[in-house]
């Protein structure tokens, strides 16, 4: 795109009077496209050279990149035609026969097609009918489908067996935003390009050339603005340049770019992270009313504070990522200043934070006070140590000596130790600490030094803790049949068949739990057990679950006792004798005499009565 020729200032009279740049300017052959699509080109190019010329290609990619150009250009390559040439070529310098037509959109064979208005099966047996016919003028009848992810799933299968075997003059191209919705056999059966995003250099560069063809002044900084805007789509980027003309009166400035995209100043929004990672709020508070004052969009304000919180991340580990041409100088300067002071820990908490707080701030009723929330969560972020920081701490105060537990302060590679604003410059009050210079404390760290414990002994809480008894409960419960059975007296059918089906236990102690839940256990059941068991036993109980396999549920242990039983009384000579007396017969249950009589006592008991679930009886099992 860096050398389309625009048209004609007659042809810019015809209709409207004026056309938009991402028309005037759109690339009219394979040396234009070289602005980002240089591998696309170069396979094309050498493809065409050794006659290597596919039925079908698939353009991919996002918006404005190119997709239907490229598409037309190719139809323009393989039509190509002029007095001395009469071949496919990609050198189109000289305008053919049937370039201009072609170009247009108008050209007879040269069928565009758009699958979002075009998605039944009988669009596509339309096109199966008329591939047979030659076409009229032109060597290829070229069909371009644009969209093609929206055709229907009929309409691709009718399409699969033309696209294998088309007629040797006809040519499919197909372009799409969408890929991944395109069938796998539609795609093995064409030949793929991915365009890529143009880099902001590269659109910088080309809005550069616009501006010099046009007559315009343009700010280095306000293209710039334009390009990080675009997003790597040229036609977007072209369509901001136009808007920012018109804006402008002719004349591109930084200010008027800022003030049209509702952006902040780059220079503002460092300020902003600057008060952030020192813990600011007031200060925070106060330069995001000013950006919001002056224009902002508080979301926009958020997405430029992440955007600038993953540069200095990228500067912390690839210092070169400070020479993208798209960066302003004091991107670059502050920018490497953060990556050498701020911890990994501390950018990647403020990365994580930043990107949960936008969709707030995007769905919020008042954005600008949702913004201000995520501001005052991050900057109170900043005074907390981080994990790795905290647990070192308090396994020195566990050591009783303020100093550290390994012989001195550890540090990552890449400066991911802690330095200035990092929650690691921590010292012990009143116990000075000869640190390493980088680890001294900043005044930005004070609030940590107030939210660390005191290390000396005399006034430390947690150096010898006194082992406090445990209340007994009033009924004894060691096992999970007791629990069962409190559940039974109680009266509580329902949590009985709970515990019995999906209790595994793990560990057991007067006012502890810890358990596993069997498979299909309600989520409640922990916290309903131990209200329950504060009610019976009259102390309170933690319940917890864990990861351990554990032991098997109360069911489960019944059936692999009668599982045994069944095994055992197979294996007893009386039983088999008496099996052999009645051909068919089998083995259904064994019951033990003495539980038996348990059975019939809790079935005679007066004490039985109907819950609220219905027929359940307390002695019952529940099978879920």
């Amino acid at each position: 795109m860096n050398d389309s020729v625009p048209t004609t200032s007659s042809e810019s009279q015809v209709g409207t009077g004026y056309r938009v740049l991402a028309r005037k300017y759109r690339p009219k052959d394979f040396s234009d496209l070289m602005v980002g699509q240089e591998p696309m080109v170069r396979t094309l190019t050498n493809a065409f050279e050794t006659g290597r010329i596919a039925q079908a290609y698939m353009l991919t990619g996002v918006r404005g990149v190119g997709k239907t150009t490229t598409a037309r250009i190719l139809a323009r390559a393989l039509n190509y035609k002029t007095d001395t040439i009469d071949k496919p070529t990609i050198d189109l310098r000289i305008p053919g026969e049937h370039c201009q037509a072609i170009m247009e959109g108008r050209h007879v064979d040269v069928i565009e097609m758009d699958a979002a208005s075009h998605t039944g099966i009988d669009d596509i047996r339309e096109i199966i009918e008329q591939v047979r016919y030659r076409p009229v003028s032109a060597r290829y009848k070229v069909y371009i489908i644009d969209e093609v992810h929206m055709l229907s799933t009929q309409a691709f299968n009718g399409l699969l067996k033309t696209l294998e075997e088309p007629p040797e003059h006809v040519k499919f191209i197909f372009a799409t935003t969408e890929i991944r919705k395109v069938p796998i056999t539609v795609l093995s059966r064409c030949q793929r390009f991915d365009l890529r995003r143009i880099s902001a250099a590269d659109l910088v560069g080309l809005f550069t050339a616009i501006a010099g063809k046009e007559g315009f002044e343009a700010e280095p900084q306000a293209l710039s603005m334009i390009a990080r805007a675009a997003e790597g789509s040229a036609r977007d980027g072209l369509s901001l340049l136009d808007q920012a003309i018109a804006h402008g009166g002719g004349r591109v400035e930084a200010e008027a770019v800022r003030g049209m995209l509702g952006l902040a100043d780059r220079a503002r929004i460092v300020d902003l992270f600057q008060h952030v990672v020192k813990g600011d709020v007031a200060a925070a508070l106060s330069e995001f009313n000013g950006q919001y004052e002056a224009g902002a969009n508080p979301v926009v304000v958020l997405n430029d504070l992440a955007d600038f919180t993953h540069l200095v991340t990228r500067m912390k580990y690839v210092p070169d990522a400070a020479e993208d041409p798209s960066l302003s100088e004091i991107e670059r300067v502050r920018g490497a200043e953060f990556a050498d002071t701020i911890a990994v820990t501390a950018l990647s908490r403020i990365w994580q934070m930043l990107l949960k707080g936008i969709p707030e701030t995007e769905n919020a009723s008042r954005p600008a006070g949702a913004a201000e929330m995520v501001l005052i969560r991050l900057a109170h972020a900043a005074n907390l140590p981080a994990p790795e920081d905290a647990a070192r701490r308090l396994l020195e105060l566990s050591n009783g000596d303020g100093g550290y537990a390994n012989g001195g302060p550890s540090g990552g590679g890449n400066g991911g130790g802690a330095r200035a604003y990092s929650s690691a410059q921590t010292v012990a009050a009143g116990r000075p600490v000869d640190l390493p210079t980088q680890r001294q404390a900043t005044p930005q760290t004070s609030a940590i030094l107030r939210a660390i414990p005191d290390s000396r002994p005399q006034e430390m809480q947690v150096a010898a803790p006194k082992t406090e008894e445990r209340p007994e409960p009033k009924v004894p419960v060691n096992s999970v049949q007791d629990i069962a059975d409190l559940c039974q007296k109680n009266r509580d059918p329902v949590m009985r068949a709970k515990v019995r089906n999906f209790v595994r236990l793990v560990r057991l102690e007067p006012g502890r739990l810890d358990m596993r839940l069997g498979e299909g256990a309600p989520g409640s059941l922990p916290g309903e057990l131990g209200v329950k068991l504060k009610e019976w036993t009259g102390i309170h109980w933690i319940i917890s679950l864990s990861k351990e396999q554990g032991e098997p549920t109360l069911v489960e242990a019944e059936g692999n006792a009668r599982d045994a039983r069944l095994v055992d009384a197979r294996q007893d000579p009386d039983v088999a004798a008496i099996l052999a007396q009645f051909p068919g017969a089998k083995i259904t249950d064994v019951r033990i005499r003495a539980a038996v009589q348990d059975e019939a006592e809790d079935i005679a008991s007066p004490s039985v009565a109907e819950s609220s679930e219905g027929d359940i009886l307390p002695g019952d099992d529940i099978e879920f």
